[in-house]
This record gives C-alpha cells, sequence and structure tokens, in this order.
C-alpha cells in the first residue's frame, strides 16, 4: 500500500500539476482545494490514511497558515511540506515555527519535491519509532503507537480495546514472532494500570528447577544457595501487569500455584510461612497448541480455562500481507538511523518481492531480513540484491551478490631481505651525503652482525651535528629538532660532554 499524499491547493491547474508529480513519484494522491477541506480530511475518518500533506500557504479563506496552526500541534498529524510563491525567509520560519517539516518554494521541481518526501516521511518514522520505545520503557504503549495497517488486525485491535477496558485475564495465542508481547504492552497502554509495571517472564527459558522461586519469590535460607531474600516476579508486577509468555513450557508443579494465585490473589513465596496479597492483571501468551497439552496431561485443563477467558488470535504475517510494506519502511527507518547510513526507501521489486514472501518467521524474520540489507546497502535504496535469502524462496527474482572486497591486512608482514634469507643485502649503513664528497656512515650493525641499538645510534647522530657544527649547541639542537636543554641532556647520558672541550 502507497503512502497518500494530500495536496491542498486553490489553483485546479497546480492541483492537477501537482497530483500528476505525485503519482509518478510513486504515492497515492488526494487533492483539497482549499484549506478548510483539508482540515475536514485530516479530522475526518479519512484522516489516519494520509501520510503527509503538501500545503499552499496563500489561499483564500482558510490559509495555509491557519491549517498550520490548528494541526501542527496535534498527535497524529501527518509531516506538512509548505508551498508559496513567495520564498521570502519570514513565511519559510513562521511555516516551519507553526509545526512544518520542509518548505518548497512554487512552482518546486519533481526532484526537489522527491527529496522532501522522503526527508519527511523518514523524520516521522524516526520520531514514531522514538515514541514507541519512550512509550513501551514507561509502560503506555497504545494500538495507536503499533505498525498495523492491513484489515486483518482490526479485529485484534478491537478485541485487546476491549480487554483493556477490564481486568479480565487474557491469553494471546499466535506463532513465534507475531508480536504477542506488542499486544500485551498494548492492552496496559489502554488500560487503568497504564504507567504502572510490567513484567514480562518468559517461561521457557527458566530452568524448572527455578521457576517457583523466580515466579513467586523465596525467603533467605529455604534452599540451598538461598542466601538473600528474593521478590518473585508476582510481586515486581504489583499494581501492573505481569505477562507470562510461553506459558503453555509451565511444569505442572508450578500450575498448581498460579491457578491459586488468579484465584486468591495470594502467592506463598517458597520458604514463607505466610501468604502475600498481590495485585496483577494476568496476561498470557502462547505458540502451542494449548487443548492438545491439556490432553497430554502437561497442562491443568483448570489453569487452561482460567486463562484462556478472554483469548485474542493474532494471525501470522503471511495473513496479513498488507503489514509488510508499511513495517518494512518502519524497520528500514529504524536500522539506517542505527547503523548511520542514509538508506530512505526500498524499490518497487524488491517491495514486491517483500509481499511475495510467506515469511514463516513472521515479523520477527522481517525485521531481521531489513536489518541485514541495511548492513549490506551502499545506496540510498534497498534493491532484491540485498535480500539474497528471501530472493532464493520467491519465483522471479534473483540477487546480485556482489563480490566480497579484497581483504588487505591492516598490519602486513615484512617481506624484506631479512625474512627471505638475503641478509647480505641489509644495509649495514645509515648513509649522510654531503654534496661533492663523499658519505659519512653511521653504523646500523654491530661487530657481531646485530641490529645496533636506537640510543648507541642516536648518540653517534648527536656526534655527527656536533662535529659538522662545531660546537655550536644552538645550531645542533635546531638541526636535530630538539631542546637545548634536552640535548645537553642526551649529551651527559650518553657522555659526550668531553666534546665540547
Amino acid at each position: 500500500m502507497s503512502k497518500r499524499v494530500l495536496v491542498v491547493d486553490d489553483d485546479p491547474a497546480q492541483r492537477r500539476i501537482l497530483e500528476e508529480m505525485i503519482k509518478r513519484l510513486g504515492y497515492d494522491a488526494r487533492t483539497a482545494q482549499g484549506g478548510e477541506h483539508a482540515l475536514q480530511i485530516l479530522e475526518g475518518p479519512e484522516g489516519p490514511s494520509i501520510s503527509i500533506v503538501l500545503l499552499d500557504l496563500v489561499m483564500p479563506g482558510t490559509d495555509g497558515m491557519t491549517v498550520l496552526e490548528r494541526l501542527g500541534s496535534k498527535p497524529g498529524t501527518p509531516p506538512i511540506i509548505v508551498q508559496t510563491a513567495n520564498g521570502s525567509i519570514e513565511a519559510a520560519i513562521g511555516a516551519m515555527r507553526a509545526g512544518a517539516a520542509d518548505f518548497v518554494v512554487k512552482p518546486a521541481s519533481q526532484e526537489r519535491l522527491d527529496v522532501s518526501i522522503k526527508s519527511a516521511l523518514k523524520i516521522e518514522a524516526l520520531q514514531g519509532e522514538i515514541t514507541r520505545i519512550k512509550r513501551k520503557v514507561e509502560g503506555t504503549l497504545t494500538f495507536n503507537d503499533l505498525v498495523m495497517r492491513g484489515d486483518v488486525m482490526h479485529k485484534v485491535i478491537a478485541l485487546g480495546r476491549r480487554a483493556a477496558a477490564s481486568n479480565i485475564p487474557v491469553l494471546i495465542e499466535g506463532e513465534s514472532g507475531v508480536g504477542k508481547e506488542l499486544i500485551a504492552r498494548a492492552i496496559q497502554g489502554e488500560s487503568e494500570r497504564v504507567g504502572k509495571p510490567f513484567v514480562t517472564v518468559n517461561c521457557g527459558a527458566i530452568p524448572e528447577n527455578l521457576v517457583e522461586s523466580i515466579l513467586f519469590g523465596h525467603e533467605k535460607g529455604s534452599f540451598t544457595g538461598a542466601v538473600d531474600k528474593r521478590i518473585g516476579k508476582f510481586q515486581e508486577a504489583d499494581g501492573g501487569t505481569l505477562f507470562l509468555d510461553e506459558v503453555g513450557e509451565l511444569p505442572l508443579d508450578a500450575q498448581v500455584k498460579l491457578l491459586r494465585a488468579l484465584q486468591e490473589g495470594e502467592i506463598d513465596p517458597v520458604g514463607s510461612k505466610k501468604s502475600l496479597k498481590v495485585n496483577f492483571r494476568l496476561i498470557s501468551a502462547t505458540n502451542r497448541d494449548m487443548i492438545q497439552l491439556v490432553k497430554e496431561g502437561k497442562f491443568r485443563e483448570d489453569l487452561y480455562y482460567r486463562l484462556n477467558v478472554f483469548p485474542i488470535v493474532v494471525p501470522p504475517l503471511r495473513e496479513r500481507i498488507d503489514d509488510v510494506p508499511e513495517l518494512a519502511r518502519h524497520f528500514l527507518a529504524r536500522f539506517a538511523a542505527e547503523e548511520g547510513k542514509r538508506i530512505t526507501s526500498i524499490t518497487s521489486d524488491a517491495m514486491d518481492m517483500l509481499v511475495s514472501y510467506a515469511w514463516p518467521g513472521n515479523v520477527r524474520q522481517l525485521e531481521n531480513a531489513v536489518f541485514r540489507a541495511v548492513v549490506l546497502a551502499d545506496k540510498s535504496e534497498l534493491t532484491v540484491d540485498e535480500f539474497p535469502q528471501i530472493a532464493a524462496h520467491v519465483e522471479g527474482f534473483r540477487a546480485e551478490m556482489p563480490e566480497a572486497p579484497e581483504y588487505v591486512d591492516p598490519h602486513p608482514a615484512y617481506t624484506g631481505p631479512a625474512l627471505l634469507g638475503a641478509e647480505d643485502s641489509i644495509p649495514r649503513t645509515i648513509e649522510v651525503r654531503e654534496s661533492g664528497k663523499g658519505a659519512l656512515g653511521i653504523p646500523a650493525i654491530d661487530d657481531s652482525g646485530e641490529i645496533r641499538s636506537l640510543e648507541a645510534m642516536e648518540a653517534d647522530m648527536i656526534r655527527l651535528a656536533l662535529g659538522r657544527y662545531r660546537g655550536h649547541m644552538t645550531e645542533v639542537a635546531k638541526r636535530l629538532n630538539i631542546g637545548r636543554s634536552t640535548l645537553y641532556r642526551k649529551m651527559r647520558d650518553y657522555g659526550l660532554e668531553g666534546r665540547l672541550n
């Protein structure tokens, strides 16, 4: 699904020109004949479908600045690019202060609009990601923050919002990687427990002998190794939400205590002599067939019906393929920023390929595929070549793998004569030539054939300079590029003071 651009201009001819230009750039176009018409679209049911606004500033009635002042500070407003025939600095500053994302002068070229739209969408995606991360940390994530555009997810969102309105236990079912935890966080973010603790427990990752201790806590000395008192996850979630991921992996002993905690609102820490009251909202998730687990005796039937009061089934990505383009662009903006790369888009061929793939690993696989593509990319857009593993499984697409750059050793080994057994060609002296005369030699190798030390050679250099400049210390220090005090110190260290007598 292409991004939709709302073109707002009172000039019919200019509207048609801009509409065709927007379509040639690969976007859907929607037009409004003035500021009031644009406000009706953006504030009405059609508003969420608008990704960016191209707004003329000078219009009769409700002008562009009025639209900006009315929408600029509202959450959920798409980026607004203003355009005007008057390219004054004052107009640009005023529009930016009112909330515009960019400013173009009419008539804007197609190339200029393309750059402006892509930049605004990229900034919007990054701001959205920052907002999502912040709200996730604060426990205020809502369903509006989730990247879900396909019709298939509307039922999931509707059920999630109904669940958020009560304290009913929720069981989220779906394949691994579909985003069950995000649904759980959005339920809390739209409930009365918003901003309270959201404690996640992966039941399949806890060693069986530590399940009770981690979930319910333990007292000091209650078992070998319990050197301190431990607060369990139920107590951590007091007042907030406890999210039990892969709840079907819980051992039967822990299931009994979980059932009591749900029925009585009490937990029994390991080794404690009294029960503790806890106030929590339980949301569970599983990718297993819970009915089958009950039949096999691996999950308590009474607990299953206690957890499955309000089931929500999240469909796999292959059943909501309309979400793929939006998710791919979302991951692209995030990873491009993290990797410091100027990648702004995905080619139409690459997007067609992504939409044609079945995605057995769901959203998590798509996320990792885009991450890898961003790392591979050398250009400003992702192509089929950056998705070789996906192209191999989609008929009609082939990725051309670039040749690996030749490895250059940053610390190449020395391959000179000494390592080739040609010791006779090693220079035995450092020559200092004088014009019209022979060479003065400073030995590089001692009588035994070993390399002389730098100190010994430095002493010879000082001797040579003292003789060359007849003991003129200022000139000697200058030619050796050292200070006079350093020269005197080195002469003392090397026993050269007698050279001045």
